[in-house]
């Protein structure tokens, strides 16, 4: 069974950073191309950085590109999300995603707030 569990998450304000973790079992991690997604309140959930399953090519959406970079550790089976210059539009549950068996899988997802 999947299973990705969201950390690092919190309260930071504007100008701040913060580095979000994903924790990642019951598949082969290194075959997988991994993902973060956020969703603000009342908002459509936003694709915010992919990375290939060997780490050779990542994507950032262009609302975070220049501050937010992907990263994974395929001995750990972890995947990151460093995220710098924090601005509230920020604000979001973000979420670890795998798409796997003909499904998306998702974690608990960790809270960002980003508020003076």
């Amino acid at each position: 069974q999947v299973q990705l569990v969201e950390s690092g998450g919190g309260l930071v304000q504007p100008g701040g950073s913060l580095r979000l973790s994903c924790a990642a079992s019951g598949f082969t991690f290194s075959m997988y191309t991994m993902n973060w997604y956020r969703q603000a309140p009342g908002k459509e959930r936003e694709l915010v950085a992919t990375i290939t399953s060997a780490g050779g090519s990542t994507n950032i959406a262009d609302s975070v590109k220049g501050r937010f970079t992907i990263s994974r550790d395929n001995v750990l089976n972890m995947v990151y999300l460093q995220m710098n210059s924090l601005k509230p539009e920020d604000t979001a549950m973000y979420y670890c995603n795998v798409f796997r068996g003909g499904r998306l899988w998702f974690g608990q997802g960790t809270q960002v707030t980003v508020s003076p």
